[in-house]
């Protein structure tokens, strides 16, 4: 069965461009899409079970191709079809050609196909023919700044996938396969030495994916794009960047002899500080969420490097259950958001957050489903991001818990800016016009899922991961109160330093170019480098 979750969204694709695209068809791609999500549940209820392994061609796992689903792919398996189905439903009434949604289910395939392949090669292709996919959605609707922002999205990972390739071979010739498993046991025949250049190649392909600083600077380009469609901004918020947070737990466990947690945990606080600064600068609504991807992955890294033991060996610490939950709440909130961000640029006319106003009024729909999505992402009491943030911190301590702290204040700042287009009154000429009642649904269930997996968040966390965790009410409590106090200390920051800050206007249109990424890719690999090479001559 592994094969058909790849093969399906390709089958779907092709007959979707083949045949005339009218709302037949388009009933037939939800109805697709429903059903590969049900099949996914069905092979995550598999994995509980254990592994699910298939050498295709029945060729030997060194010579064939080997897919493997366990717990964890099988979740980001799930994971993504859920939210494609949630695009293709707010996709559903728009006036989108046959390559919007060839390109949507290639992506599909291809994502899917990464979270199951056992292949190191495979996972190169794979990347690649997903990263054409959002290059060309990116440039969909055609204007100079999206055939721009597509083209340096394109060339930076030209450039950055060398490192993959470059460290991929250096593995290859020292195990001999491309299986991952096998590459994981044979590594053990080696000394640390020979692995410190193959894992700083592969990492930085990784950390770029992943948007961690300074790699960040194509994900404002893509993910903010203007006339990028919103499904699309959802999706590489939502879920494409997730494929690099997979990517790195799956090398982390092949490179476990390398000791590199201090060097992510250090990046990723750079990488949660920066972003939401970058987000409160910003007045455009796409570019806010873009920017808080940047900072919510910090948060995520942070989590996964608190302590050393990751999902290697089946053991997993509270702060890693706590980035991994994190990591699916993130696609909850930030999907709904970017796909709200689309309804109310729509209705609007305009991007700019002190622009829009009375949405609750006027929109109530989009309204509330924005306001469950924003409680979602602050870490209100009850909503998805106060557990996974919980689980987080809970193994930290001293210093790194206020630091942790101090980055949730500077989400909370960003949000209170951004809920002002709930209140007020709105100030649109003539009627308003009419949200699309599918596009509502969809982002109403985005919103709501965040509150059902915060309130049914312990019993979520042991269903997905399988791992029994235990919420103390007097420390979840204390977060509680912790939130609250934030809440007023964010509000008084946004009122009277944020909204006049010269400096934030004065950092508002910072953007790398070309040559900067590339330099930075460079500057990322030497870093991590030398650090993995300190720890080994310490």
């Amino acid at each position: 069965m592994l094969t058909y979750f790849v093969i399906a969204p390709v089958l779907i694709a092709v007959l979707l461009y083949l045949f005339h695209l009218n709302k037949s068809a388009r009933i037939v791609a939800v109805i697709a899409q429903a059903g590969l999500t049900a099949g996914a549940f069905w092979l995550f209820l598999g994995t509980r079970q254990g592994e699910i392994f298939l050498s295709v061609g029945n060729y030997h796992s060194v010579l064939g191709i080997y897919l493997r689903a366990d717990l964890l792919s099988a979740m980001f398996v799930l994971l993504t079809t859920f939210i494609f189905l949630i695009a293709v439903i707010y996709s559903f009434n728009e006036d989108y050609s046959r390559l919007f949604w060839f390109l949507m289910f290639i992506w599909q395939g291809a994502t899917i196909g990464i979270f199951l392949t056992a292949d190191m090669f495979n996972i190169f292709v794979l990347t690649e023919v997903a990263t054409l996919a959002v290059v060309v959605l990116i440039m969909y609707t055609y204007s100079k700044r999206n055939m721009y922002d597509g083209m340096i999205y394109l060339f930076s990972n030209a450039v950055v996938i060398q490192f993959f390739v470059f460290g991929l071979g250096y593995v290859y010739r020292l195990t001999g396969t491309m299986d991952m498993y096998l590459m994981s046991a044979r590594i053990n025949e080696y000394q640390y030495s020979y692995l410190m250049l193959p894992y700083a190649a592969i990492m930085t392909s990784v950390a770029f994916k992943c948007a961690l600083v300074p790699l960040f600077g194509w994900l404002p380009k893509a993910h903010g794009s203007p006339a990028a469609p919103p499904a699309v901004s959802a999706i590489l918020s939502g879920l494409h960047i997730k494929v690099g947070i997979y990517l790195f737990i799956r090398f982390q466990e092949l490179f476990h002899l390398v000791s590199s947690s201090q060097f992510f945990l250090v990046v990723g606080i750079i990488t949660g500080i920066f972003g939401f600064i970058m987000a409160m600068s910003q007045t455009d609504i796409k570019l806010i969420l873009a920017y808080h991807t940047v900072s919510q992955v910090g948060l995520i890294f942070t989590g996964f490097n608190i302590s050393e033991q990751y999902v290697y060996g089946g053991y997993y610490s509270y702060s890693f259950v706590g980035g991994l939950y994190h990591t699916i709440n993130h696609a909850l909130f930030k999907g709904g958001l970017f796909l709200s961000a689309g309804v109310i640029y729509k209705l609007y006319g305009t991007r700019d957050v002190y622009k829009i106003r009375g949405l609750l009024r006027t929109y109530p729909v989009v309204g509330i489903a924005t306001m469950l999505a924003i409680l979602g992402i602050v870490g209100a009491p009850f909503f998805n991001g106060s557990i996974s943030k919980y689980f987080m911190v809970s193994d930290a301590g001293g210093i790194l818990n206020g630091i942790l702290i101090f980055m949730s204040l500077g989400t909370i700042i960003s949000f209170v800016k951004y809920s002002g287009m709930l209140f007020g009154k709105a100030e649109i000429e003539g009627e308003p016009q009419r949200a699309c009642r599918l596009q509502e649904a969809a982002i109403l269930i985005m919103g709501v899922m965040c509150f059902i997996t915060g309130i049914f968040g312990v019993w979520t966390i042991e269903f997905l991961f399988n791992t029994r965790v235990v919420l103390d009410w007097a420390g979840y409590l204390e977060k509680v109160a912790i939130f609250f106090a934030s809440l007023g200390a964010g509000y008084l920051i946004y009122k009277y330093y944020v909204k006049q800050s010269k400096l934030l206007k004065r950092i508002r249109g910072f953007e790398m170019g070309f040559r900067s990424m590339v330099f930075s890719i460079g500057l990322f690999f030497a870093a991590i480098l030398v650090v993995v090479g300190i720890i080994y001559q310490v």
